[in-house]
């Protein structure tokens, strides 16, 4: 009677902690699934990211679109070091809790078929031994899943840690004055002005007069005075040869005269 009542507690021993390990492993499997896929999706929402900076960068001043461009590249590094973390999660930490699903179930099998053993003498010890095992199993697999979750995840921050390092740098260096000032000057020649330079009407007086005719016209008028000059020049050595020719006299008088 001693010996049936001891197996009997050993059952329950064991039911309990079939019980609450698959309520807990349970419970980790699907929270950790859930964060794996998480974290899928934010490689995803981050991939999307990277392409519209990408995007955004082109439509930017050249000192801005470098700059956007790297912090893209960095970014896009993460998210390859996110894929690796995902892929990891799943192989290490979501597949061993999902095999404890079945192993949960073999354990119960084998609590009932030794809670409805006939000898229990040799029933006793079995459950003993499966109990012991089981533990001793849950025991060590708990540690090394965790222990993989928690190197995974370290291993992820670091590289990210060391790649957003270099993109915050990179921020940090973009220097916002360049871009003002080629932003400046593209303003100032879409309203027709330039940069550093006079107003073209001061450069070239000539041809803001109302008067000019422009450069063709004024050589030809200084010809035109030329010649006229040159024609009353010739008339009046004429009149001047003849006026000696017939008054000799009156010319002399005339030429001392002051």
């Amino acid at each position: 009677m001693n010996v049936i009542l001891f197996r009997d507690t050993q059952v329950q021993i064991m039911e309990n902690i079939i019980a609450n390990a698959e309520k807990y492993f349970g419970s980790f499997c699907s929270l950790m699934a859930a964060y794996t896929r998480k974290t899928a999706k934010l490689r995803d929402k981050s991939d999307i990211l990277v392409k519209k900076l990408i995007d955004y960068a082109n439509t930017e001043n050249p000192e801005l679109r470098t700059t956007v461009k790297n912090f893209a590249e960095d970014l896009a590094k993460v998210q390859d070091y996110r894929q690796a973390e995902v892929e990891r999660l799943e192989q290490k930490v979501v597949e061993p809790l999902k095999v404890y699903g079945v192993l949960i179930k073999q354990a119960k099998v084998e609590s009932q078929a030794h809670k409805a053993s006939l000898d229990a003498s040799r029933t006793t010890q079995q459950l003993e031994e499966t109990v012991d095992e089981f533990q001793k199993q849950k025991l060590k697999d708990i540690q090394k899943i965790f222990l993989d979750f928690t190197g995974i995840e370290m291993a992820f921050h670091a590289k990210a840690l060391e790649v957003y390092s270099q993109a915050f740098q990179t921020l940090e260096n973009y220097d916002a004055e360049k871009d003002l000032e080629d932003f400046r000057a593209k303003i100032q020649l879409a309203s027709g002005r330039f940069p550093d330079s006079k107003p073209a009407t001061a450069t070239n007086p000539i041809s803001s007069l109302p008067w000019s005719t422009g450069a063709q016209s004024v050589p030809s008028t200084l010809q035109k005075l030329t010649l006229l000059e040159t024609e009353e020049e010739s008339e009046e050595e004429e009149m001047q040869e003849t006026s000696t020719a017939k008054h000799p006299q009156i010319w002399q008088v005339a030429s001392r005269t002051p």
